[in-house]
């Protein structure tokens, strides 16, 4: 616990220090800002700050910090590591210069701002890698909470089209109207749930793994064989898998896709940091006590308070006997979550999971898509002020959604297929991002070495991982890794002479 009490503290003061110090680079200013100069009533629209927080705390947040360091708790305390350097020094980076960037740029989404400093080619690559991974979300983020709400009542397709309705009436409605009002109620649930659960540790103060003292296999409270971490990290290497596995609670590229909504709704410059690198610093503490109670989960018998009393060694029975699976293939993400908030915190834990696995994932669909209905906007030039405007692009949309969502039902293992893809792509959005930024700052002639390093960082991890990969190319871990270190030196002679250019230019 101390290694999570450390962490927790590093993210407090990565909030006042490196974000302060990120923010004077960017120098926000009095100008007027977007939901002034633009104001339309359906997408610029000035909004009181704390509201702006909330939206774009669970618009970048959903289930992606809860599930993401659940799947990375696997790996131990390692993952502290990942969570606090990543969110401080990548993440929250990449948040707030985005954010403050679409503000500078009168509310432009992200396709835009890549053309705007990595050339048009590379703004038409965006424009349909991000609709893509946008559309991915869309219909990720259907499933899942379908099936959970046919467990409890009606019927899986009732609640496919009720959700599909939904993200239709919140894409096509002024951003005050729905997201404004309903939006801060599930951000306020999903802190109010993490902040429950650390208070349940620091009470239970569980016999977890330290950061110094991380030997998974001895502190488990449950069989070697069951257990399966070993086995599981065989297959899945620390590097890359682990900074793909947990993505919004460190870095995610989808976070950039987003920030131009609120970007389209603050009132100064200068609440940017706490608006977009603060809400990333939150996403990283909810990432962080999920990753302790999911240690405490699986390596000091936490499953063991939520299995029905009397029912354990039935259950160790069966389990063994019968799938043979590892403790983290028999417990999902989704399934520990509930089982956590149940056993934890009681009817009202419940509750709290239901709006955390069910609605969370809903409201980061519906931003989605109406990301991708402004994406798409501003590509062909189509206002948005009038209904017919917005139907002309949600509608084809919407059908290309559903196509999407068809053949992930149709396909026994289409859900997984869809999610590893969308985690590769994710990350990689993050990097066309940061080198964006890069860019950015190298022109205005500020210290670029805040997005470089991070830049270089993700460009190898997402080689690694298109290299290593299954679903990918399937390499050799060790030829990988060789690859891995060539692209690095490729990105860093690119850089160094698309430099030395600029540089020679800017004298001339």
């Amino acid at each position: 616990m101390l290694s999570f009490a450390l962490s927790l503290l590093a993210l407090i003061i990565g909030y006042f220090v490196y974000g302060r110090i990120v923010e004077h680079v960017f120098g926000p200013d009095d100008r007027p800002t977007p939901a002034v100069v633009k104001a339309d009533g359906v997408d610029f629209i000035m909004l009181p700050s704390w509201k702006v927080f909330m939206i774009q705390f669970l618009n970048i947040a959903g289930t992606g910090p809860i599930f993401g360091a659940i799947m990375g708790a696997w790996y131990g305390p390692k993952a502290y590591l990942w969570i606090v350097l990543g969110c401080v020094f990548a993440g929250a980076v990449h948040d707030y210069l985005s954010g403050m960037l679409s503000v500078r740029h009168g509310g432009a989404n992200l396709p835009e701002l890549i053309g705007d400093y990595l050339g048009q080619r590379s703004k038409k690559v965006m424009l349909v890698f991000s609709v893509l991974l946008l559309m991915m979300v869309g219909a990720v983020f259907v499933l899942s909470p379908a099936i959970i709400l046919d467990s409890i009542w009606g019927n899986k397709l009732f609640w496919i089209g009720l959700i599909f309705v939904y993200y239709l009436i919140a894409t096509l409605l002024p951003i005050d109207k729905i997201i404004g009002r309903i939006y801060p109620l599930f951000a306020f649930s999903l802190i109010f749930m993490a902040a429950a659960l650390m208070v349940a540790l620091f009470l239970k103060m569980p016999n977890i793994p330290e950061l110094w003292n991380d030997t998974l296999a001895s502190n488990h409270n449950v069989p070697a064989e069951l257990f399966g971490a070993e086995h599981f990290m065989a297959e899945n290497p620390i590097f890359p898998c682990l900074f793909i596995t947990i993505a919004c609670g460190a870095i995610s590229g989808f976070h950039a896709t987003q920030s131009p909504l609120m970007a389209r709704c603050i009132r100064s410059e200068r609440h940017g940091r706490k608006l977009f690198y603060g809400t990333m610093i939150t996403e990283g503490v909810i990432a962080l006590i999920w990753g302790t109670v999911s240690m405490y989960f699986f390596y000091d018998g936490g499953w063991r308070e939520v299995v029905p009393a009397g029912q354990v060694e039935e259950f160790l029975a069966q389990w063994n006997g019968g799938a043979g699976k590892s403790l983290i293939q028999y417990f999902d993400a989704p399934t520990v979550v509930k089982m956590v908030c149940s056993g934890w915190l009681g009817i009202f834990g419940g509750i709290l999971a239901l709006l955390g696995v069910v609605a969370a994932p809903i409201t980061s669909g519906d931003t989605a898509l109406r990301s991708a209905r402004l994406i798409i906007a501003d590509f062909i030039g189509l206002k948005q002020h009038s209904i017919k405007s917005r139907l002309l692009i949600s509608v084809p949309l919407f059908v290309a959604v559903m196509a999407l969502l068809l053949w992930q039902m149709g396909n026994p293992n289409g859900f997984n297929i869809i999610w590893q893809y969308f985690g590769w792509a994710n990350q990689t959005l993050s990097v066309f991002t940061l080198w964006t930024l890069t860019v950015y700052l190298t022109q205005k002639n500020k210290p670029f070495i805040i997005t470089l390093v991070p830049a270089l960082f993700m460009t190898v991890v997402c080689s690694t991982f298109l290299f290593v990969s299954p679903q990918a190319f399937g390499m050799n871990l060790t030829l990988g890794y060789i690859l891995s270190v060539l692209v690095l030196v490729t990105a860093l002679v690119w850089f160094y002479g698309w430099y030395r250019k600029y540089n020679s230019h800017a004298r001339a």
